[in-house]
């Protein structure tokens, strides 16, 4: 069984739903470029006695039961207040930050490491500061041991190798900055896991020095043995539906299936939100200096026109500020969560591949009349492996809605009292 011997993270309010369809949302709930967003009551129903954050629908399929206690205050920085004091510093045993971006250029590459920086006060590590500088291809490698050592457990999504959409150049500062930031998040999801936290290749990710890491990277399992690896998945992955699937797992994958395509349609429409809203910003931009200009030729006029100008300025700031709160809260967090539902239906395929390893060695003693002990003896590990698996995936499933739940809330909440502060100014 997954070690459980670390109590997750706080407990993390679950509630209020978010917008339904793609036309209704265009229509205003999020708004468009001139009413985008207007969010507060209609993106999230923050009523206490609402079941579940419906995952921005009303499809019951996703309905759960409601731990938001009604006496937690719901502006995000009363949320945010409760949640460090709950899990106040004093409680934690590993901090981790990455900062300090660097550019390396080399006759074969170019690329960029980040400073990893970890305080601790574990017993495991014999000191209790580290500093290693690590690149995007160290991240990617601990997510793949993350993966090999804990194939039904959650492990935290990667931002992209590269940037979607075109929207930055892979280089420049706006996209170096986003990805440290995302890196980051990755880094302190693990840390606050508490299974993930304690595995051997994070420990060696935060301590070792690049050319011990490098060094450690090549005692991993031959191409051979990855070879063989990766035949048994395909070979499960198409032996057809899993006969024995438990219903919860069954539920498990409906809810995923129906939050892929809700958060999918949200990320798709929020984007387009913040398109419009800074057309609508570089079109404000260029008529507060043709006012100025006009009121040069208009004496009886000039100190309206110049009002108006000081006008359409004040709101250009406004809508900026505006424009800066969706980029570096709403869209960033609907992304991750795009990756997140990837990342479970993987989780419930692999668990599905255990369950059919272990379906085929029934069928199999079944059908055959000796080698009975054998056979027994192989069902009875594949039992355990199954029942491993599933109780990791229950508990990371819990607690991973549980987040689910109060960043989504917490992050449309944050939107709505934006949105409130720039209508009043």
């Amino acid at each position: 069984m997954e070690p459980e011997g670390r109590v997750p993270g706080p407990p993390l309010p679950a509630g209020g739903e978010g917008p339904g369809t793609d036309s209704h949302l265009a229509a205003g709930t999020l708004g468009t470029a001139r009413g985008p967003l207007l969010a507060a009551a209609e993106v999230l129903a923050l009523d206490d006695e609402e079941d579940d954050l419906e995952v921005f629908s009303k499809d019951t399929s996703l309905t759960e039961v409601n731990s938001f206690s009604p006496s937690v205050p719901i502006s995000p920085s009363s949320m945010i207040n409760q949640y460090k004091f709950e899990d106040g510093p004093e409680l934690r045993d590993l901090f981790i930050t990455v900062d300090d971006p660097e550019s390396h250029i080399t006759a074969i590459e170019t690329f960029i490491t980040y400073r990893v920086v970890t305080k601790t006060t574990r017993g495991e590590f014999d000191s209790s500061e580290y500093e290693v500088r690590r690149r995007y291809q160290d991240f990617l490698w601990l997510k793949s041991k993350l993966e090999e050592a804990h194939p039904t457990l959650i492990i935290p999504p990667l931002p992209e190798k590269f940037i979607m959409k075109g929207m930055v150049e892979r280089f420049s500062d706006e996209f170096i900055e986003t990805r440290r930031k995302a890196l980051h998040k990755f880094l302190n999801r693990i840390a606050d896991h508490p299974t993930l936290t304690f595995n051997e290749d994070f420990k060696i990710f935060l301590t070792a020095q690049a050319w011990e890491l490098s060094s450690h990277k090549k005692q991993g399992p031959g191409l051979l043995s990855r070879m063989g690896q990766t035949v048994r998945a395909v070979a499960s992955s198409v032996r057809g539906a899993v006969k024995n699937r438990p219903e919860m797992f069954t539920e498990m994958n409906n809810y995923m299936e129906t939050f892929s395509q809700k958060i999918n349609l949200l990320d798709k429409i929020a984007h387009r939100i913040y398109k419009e809203e800074k057309d609508y910003f570089n079109e404000m931009k260029e008529y507060g200096p043709i006012h100025t200009l006009w009121s040069a030729s208009e004496e009886d006029i000039a100190d309206s026109l110049k009002g108006i100008a000081s006008c359409i300025e004040h709101c250009c700031k406004a809508t900026e500020k505006r424009m800066t709160g969706l980029s570096e809260h709403l869209l960033p967090i609907l992304h991750e969560y795009v990756l997140y539902s990837e990342i479970l239906m993987g989780v419930l395929k692999r668990r599905d591949q255990i369950q059919g390893e272990l379906d085929s060695k029934v069928d199999a003693l079944a059908n055959k009349k000796t080698e009975k002990d054998l056979f027994s003896e192989e069902i009875g590990k594949l039992e355990d492996k199954v029942e491993r698996a599933n109780n990791a995936l229950k508990a990371d499933w819990d607690r991973w809605k549980q987040n689910m739940h109060w960043d989504m809330r917490s992050t449309f909440t944050n939107v709505a009292e934006n949105n409130l502060r720039y209508y009043e100014e």
